[in-house]
């Protein structure tokens, strides 16, 4: 008999795969706004 997955372990599941999925779009976005602004000068801060 195949053993039955509980609620808990699709719930893990799906929270582990979610983090997966949001790490890699917040990445993505970091990657992509780096390179857009990469030939910028700094700006001088001001205080």
């Amino acid at each position: 008999m195949a053993k039955t997955k509980t609620d808990l372990s699709a719930a893990l599941t799906g929270f582990i795969l979610g983090a997966v999925v949001l790490f890699l779009v917040v990445t993505t976005i970091v990657i992509l706004t780096n390179a857009k602004y990469r030939n910028e000068a700094a700006a001088e801060a001001k205080h």
